[in-house]
This record gives C-alpha cells, structure tokens and sequence, in this order.
C-alpha cells in the first residue's frame, strides 16, 4: 500500500447562516482504522462529503495522499467509500451490478467474483437487488468499495441493518484490511463497537474537533474520572472514613465515589471496621468519555 493519508485543513462548510463544519483539522494515518465519532448533527457527514468532493467547503481543504478526491486519476483505484448502504437496480443481481460497476471504472472483471468472496456475498450474488436485507445492501456497498483494490477506505455507518455476528464480521474485515496498510475511516454511532474496532478516534460536536488520539489515550484521558462503586452494610460510616471521597450516587448499601482509589477504600474499611460485600473501579469507556466530551453540544444541523 502507497502512502495515503487523510489530511483534513481547516474544513470549513457554511449554509447560509449555518456553519456545518467549522475550521475542522485532524489527520487519519495509514495502516490504522479511525473512529470518526460526533452527536447528530455534528458534521460527520458533511465532512465526508467534503473528502469525497461531493460538497465544495466553503474554506480549507482536505486531501487523500496529498491530493483532492477530485484529483485522482481512476479514484476507484485509489479510494472506496460507502456513505449510505448500496443502492442498485432492483431487477439486477447483485454480481451485475457489480460487473456494471467495473466496466465502467476500467477495473477488471475478476475483480467482481473476488470482492463477492471477500464480503461473502458469493452465494446471494446471483439473487436479484430487491430481495437483499439491509444487511446483504451493506455488504455489497463494502464490496462495491473494494472492487479497485483501494488503499483508503471511508465508510459512513457501516454496520447499519448487520445482526451480531454481522457486526463481528465487519470487525475483522476492516481489522484485516488495515493490517494491510490500508487508511480506514469509519464513522458511526455504535460506540461499544467502535472501542472494539478503532485504533485511534477523531471526535467532533458542533462542527468543531473535540478530541482525537490513539482509542487508549482518548479513553484514558478520563482515567481521574474513574468510579469505585462499593457495597457496604454501613455506608454512613464508610463515607465518615473517607474524607477526600465525593459520593457521586447513594442507593442503600450501594455507593459511588469519585477522588478515591478502590485501595484508599479498602484501607479506609478496615481502619474503621467497617464491613465490605463489594469493591469495583469502574473505569472509563468510550461511552462514558463520549458523552462528557461532547455534553451540552447539540448537534447543528
């Protein structure tokens, strides 16, 4: 796989008196997946399409290996994108579709049985469009992306209409394909998904970056914020022990406590003899860093 970073440089697209994007900067590096994760409305899409040359930005730019989309000779080649699951002739079968697809970008005709293969879509290739699942739509999307062999690969809600092990298998997909060398940026709402998947995440609300990192240092940055959730039959008294502790939630024998390590509990329980049943850091998921992160920034479009 060539050299094909995503570059974003102060995107900026303006509707009228909405700004969708707003002086947006990050960059997707190759031989990774990134999680580009934001609330509705956040500008997600809008900035897709802005990589993809389907919307002029109103400022800035954003380029793949140097270049705009735009700029690419045989794109195909170079980028596959899936921004909403496929779309084709209802009375075409699907392996149709994709041969329709080759022969007009100059690709291979091979190309058609092995993308087919890759998505497992061999069987259901010669079942007509109009009785595809949403989930069989989505994975003919991936295979129309992969039909140029691309080195950069942009999927837009992805696991959309896929069941459990759909999902599970569009993991490892794009796990492989990374482990090719190849840039995969992934945008989507399943945020217990994405901590599985993505190696680093890009976050943005209102148009405007929030954070973006490697998956661990995102999700650690939170790491202060960490919960000991404790059940004790004397929670008054426990709570008397601890003097730095803040107790987020109190529920009978069941506490939350934030400004203290589960050890200072422990140590503070036994000092006052006082009787423990249950002792757990919660720590931080993706979740929980992406709701902080992105409170109180409603969505703008």
């Amino acid at each position: 796989m060539s050299d094909a970073q995503i570059v974003v440089s102060g995107l900026t697209k303006v509707y009228r008196t909405v700004r969708a994007v707003d002086d947006l900067s990050f960059a997707i590096e190759p031989g990774r997946v990134t999680g580009f994760l934001g609330p509705n409305g956040a500008g997600k899409t809008t900035t897709l399409r802005m990589l993809l040359n389907l919307v002029t930005p109103t400022a800035g730019e954003a380029t793949i290996g140097g270049r705009r989309y735009a700029d690419l000779e045989q794109p195909l080649r170079h980028v596959g994108a899936v921004l909403e699951a496929s779309s084709a002739h209802r009375g075409r079968t699907g392996r149709n579709h994709l041969r329709v697809i080759c022969a007009a970008a100059g690709l291979p005709p091979q190309r058609v049985d092995e993308v087919l293969s890759l998505v497992g879509l061999t069987p259901a290739g010669k079942r007509k469009f109009k009785g595809y699942s949403m989930g069989m739509k989505q994975r003919l999307g991936i295979a129309a992306a992969m039909l140029g062999d691309p080195d950069v690969l942009i999927l837009d809600e992805p696991a959309n209409g896929l069941d459990p092990e759909g999902i599970r298998w569009m993991r490892d997909l794009l796990k492989k394909l990374a482990s090719e060398g190849r840039t995969v940026l992934v945008s989507s709402h399943l945020l217990s998904e994405m901590q599985l998947l993505a190696d680093d995440v890009v976050i943005i609300a209102a148009g405007k970056l929030v954070t973006q990192g490697t998956m661990g240092a995102v999700v650690d940055g939170l790491a202060d914020a960490a919960r000991i959730r404790v059940k004790t039959p004397n929670p008054e008294q426990l709570t008397s022990a601890l003097a730095d502790a803040t107790v987020a939630t109190a529920d009978g024998d069941e506490l939350i406590l934030t400004g203290v390590t589960a050890p200072e509990v422990g140590a503070a329980a036994l000092r006052a003899g006082v009787e423990l049943h249950e002792l757990v850091t919660d720590k931080p998921d993706l979740e929980r860093v992406f709701l902080e992160l992105t409170a109180g920034k409603a969505g703008i479009r």
